[in-house]
Parts: structure tokens; sequence; C-alpha cells
């Protein structure tokens, strides 16, 4: 999606903050005993209190309202009656619609005791959201956005996730263009005014491939190596970007 007018831009910002408080009190609810089914109840009910709409659902069937990944489960995890234990990584991805506007993130909440590998990992992805902002702006590659990612992630003894990307977004839950955690030389894309992307860097501590579960949705790292995810969704323009799904 590319916004075109001040009407448009309200209604992102407002399905922006929606999501944003949904992933924020989920992030809050996270306790040790719970499980995964538990919260994403948590974030449903607060998010159709508000006339929000499941995305995941609306477009994939998705079995639950949000996505929910612990440990070495990368993304799609499907709610379940697995309870959440102490020290686990869990990812919280939330994408909602309201008014035909579409907005996603997530977060990587660390269960205390916290791992000190995952505080390292989740700093990681952190700091390269960060460095990526700094190219987010109209007129610049869109490949600059992957570099940043990769290049903050390699510094800091990591990986990127290859085989998973950021994306277009606005009016559906994946949109072109593709948004790359590394560096494609050979993407011309150049990033425009008014565009809407979810940018979101997804590492593991070692380099891995995907696997998928037997429910057919969870994505997991081969080697069982943890992963973290870190993603806003946020409009191009020729100075800083705006962060919609910001706290």
């Amino acid at each position: 999606m590319t916004v075109k007018s001040s009407e448009e831009l309200d209604g992102l910002r407002k399905i922006g903050a929606i999501v944003a408080e949904a992933r924020d009190l989920m992030r809050d609810s996270v306790r040790p005993g719970m499980t995964t089914m538990e919260l994403d109840d948590i974030g449903a009910r607060f998010m159709t209190a508000r006339g929000a709409r499941s995305s995941p659902q609306m477009v994939y069937s998705f079995p639950g309202y949000s996505c929910i990944s612990v440990n070495d489960e990368v993304v799609h995890g499907v709610p379940c009656d697995r309870r959440i234990a102490p020290g686990d990584l869990v990812k919280v991805d939330v994408t909602a619609e309201l008014e035909g506007f579409v907005a996603d993130s997530a977060i990587t909440v660390l269960v205390p005791p916290e791992r000190q590998q995952g505080k390292r990992l989740l700093a990681c992805a952190r700091a390269a959201f960060q460095r990526a902002m700094k190219y987010a702006r109209a007129g610049n590659r869109l490949n600059l956005i992957g570099r940043a990612v990769e290049n903050e992630t390699r510094i800091r003894g990591f990986a990127v996730v290859r085989e998973l990307c950021g994306h277009g977004v606005g009016r559906s839950i994946h949109e072109a263009p593709e948004v790359s955690n590394f560096y494609e030389p050979r993407d011309p894309t150049i990033l425009t005014e008014g565009l809407v992307i979810a940018v979101e860097p997804i590492l593991s501590e070692r380099p891995s491939r995907l696997v998928k579960e037997d429910d057919g949705w969870t994505l997991r790292t081969h080697n069982r190596c943890l992963a973290v995810h870190y993603e806003h969704t946020i409009v191009i323009t020729r100075d800083k970007p705006i962060i919609i799904t910001a706290a």
C-alpha cells in the first residue's frame, strides 16, 4: 500500500495503535505455566472489543488469532495447550485489520530467568531494526534495509533467517515488496513516499534452515537453536519513517 491521503494515514494509525496495545498487553501477560492459547485469547479479546479482526485468520484461515512461537520456533506458531516455561523465548506476532487497514508487529518476550543468549539475540534484533531505520527513506534503495540488518547481525555474531522476510502491508497482511533481511544487490526497488512496509529482523543463534512442524504452520530452526522476531509497520517518508505500531 502507498498512503495517498491524510485519511488513509489516520486509518493506518488507528489499527497500528490497536496492534501495538494488543502486542504489549500480551507481552505483559506472559507468565510461566500459562498456555500459548491462553495468551492468544488475551490478545483476541482485546482486539475484538475494538472491532479489529485477525488478518491471519481472514486471509489464511490460521487456527489462532495471533502467531505465538517459542524458543526454536521461529514464526507462525499455532496457539495451543503448550505451557510457557521459565527461561522461554516467546514470540508474539500480531496482525490485525480494521476498516480496511492492516498493521503488523511482533516482539520477543524473555521469560524470567532470562537466558543471556536470548538477551543478546533480542538486543541484536532491536539494534538491527534501528540501524535499518536510518535507510528507510524515500529515494533510497530498498536493499539498504536488508544490508543494515545483515551487517548488524553479523557484527554481533548471529545469523539472519534468510528464508523469511518483511513485506508490504496496509490493505492486506502480505503485499509487495518483499523486504529482505540481507543485502540483495539485484533488487532495483526504490523506496517511495507513502509506501507501507513491515520491517522485521528474524534472527537465529546460528545459521539455520527452516523446518515445518506437523501442525502445518509452525516453522522452527532445523538445528533447534534459538530464534527471535522483532517487527514494526512503517510508512516511508522523505525524513524519518513513521512507525505506526510504536508503543
